[in-house]
């Protein structure tokens, strides 16, 4: 390794050593073999059908609950268009995914944050916003291993959080790539399936990709919701494109089964687990001032490195040093000025020791 190599600590993808190549070439060969004709033509708008059926079959939920789309973020941003609307209240949590914060701005929403802990969304906080008299039309949730913070919502706060929606009347986006990536616990039940197992109209519409567990490339998404609300979107991406990526969807839908999906989020945790571990090891070692949890799955660690240290000063003295981070005040409205979201998952095991020495140089720097 020499001083010249970028280690990246800020990118949320896999890297190259831990997709599956072998298995993604055979099921592109398989798709071709098993369906010429339907990964050569347009499709429906709601995606390639066999994965259609496949997704919702792993829900335990009806086919016309489904949207394949291109990627998740996509699927994010059908649901805002549809539901969200100029001057909209919208909650999202304190941090959370930048992405979400610059779509929502450009839309025109009212954006609230409201305080993520070590146990997910503030529901307490919450609900004294609504008591206060905000209405949301949307609350954009991450509840696995969240983006950027690494925590994961507890059973008790998803339950609370179904309970204000339907007290209050807002939807539930439950954003969850990262679900599949756990490196130890149990899963816990989905907002979506406690919403189902629930009375009274759904509120929780759920999204999640194939991004995180296969590889970013193939660009597969989906949204799951209501009948009625899924049949408007599958509208709005027939007038956008007529068709997803079928060759893609269908890649997809033969790598998951033939059982390569398994053995790729087995691959995906092992690799992920070790990098994290390290990861927590080297800031304990070169940065031992700084504050973080070690998550328990995900692609992130959230660390704050004191009130006395401008994270933005950081970003630029990192890059200089050849360390690349994502400096805390991305996923803020207002805050995260001394933290940074650490990606481990692009970084090889033996990168990261020397990057993380190369940022405390640059929190060396900054402070000096």
């Amino acid at each position: 390794m020499t001083a010249a190599q970028l280690i990246s600590f800020a990118r949320g993808a896999p890297s190259l050593d831990i997709i599956d190549i072998a298995g993604l070439k055979a099921a592109a060969g398989r798709a071709f073999d098993a369906d010429p004709a339907g990964v050569t033509a347009y499709g429906p708008a709601t995606g390639y059908a066999p994965l259609r059926t496949w997704i919702a079959e792993r829900y335990g939920v009806n086919e016309d609950q489904v949207l394949v789309t291109n990627g998740s973020l996509q699927a994010d941003a059908f649901l805002f268009n549809h539901l969200v609307s100029p001057g909209d209240d919208v909650i999202v949590e304190s941090p959370t995914y930048d992405r979400t914060l610059l779509s929502l701005k450009a839309m025109g929403a009212k954006v609230h944050q409201v305080t993520v802990d070590e146990n997910g969304i503030d529901t307490d906080e919450l609900r004294g916003l609504l008591e206060s008299g905000l209405r949301p039309k949307l609350a954009h949730i991450i509840p696995n291993y969240q983006n950027p913070a690494g925590v994961t919502l507890t059973v008790e706060r998803r339950a609370a959080l179904i309970t204000l929606a339907r007290e209050y009347g807002f939807t539930i986006f439950e954003d969850d790539p990262y679900a599949e990536v756990r490196f130890r616990g149990e899963p816990l039940p989905t907002l979506l399936a406690l919403d189902a197992a629930g009375d009274g109209e759904p509120v929780v519409v759920h999204a999640s990709s194939f991004t995180k567990t296969v590889c970013p490339g193939v660009r597969v998404g989906y949204l799951i919701g209501a009948p009625k609300l899924i049949a408007a979107i599958a509208k709005t991406a027939l007038n956008l494109y007529i068709s997803p990526n079928m060759l893609a969807e269908a890649t997809v839908y033969q790598f998951c089964v033939a059982g390569d999906l398994e053995k790729s989020i087995h691959g995906v945790r092992a690799a992920l687990s070790e990098r994290a571990a390290k990861l927590a090891e080297a800031l304990r070692t070169h940065l031992p001032e700084a504050t973080f949890t070690e998550p328990d799955g995900g692609y992130f660690l959230w660390v704050e490195l004191g009130e006395d240290v401008d994270a933005d000063a950081v970003f630029a003295a990192a890059a200089e040093r050849g360390c690349a981070v994502v400096k805390g005040s991305d996923f803020y409205l207002d805050g995260g000025r001394h933290a940074l979201r650490l990606a481990y998952s692009a970084v090889t095991v033996d990168q990261i020791d020397e990057g993380v020495r190369r940022l405390a140089e640059a929190v060396a720097a900054v402070r000096g």
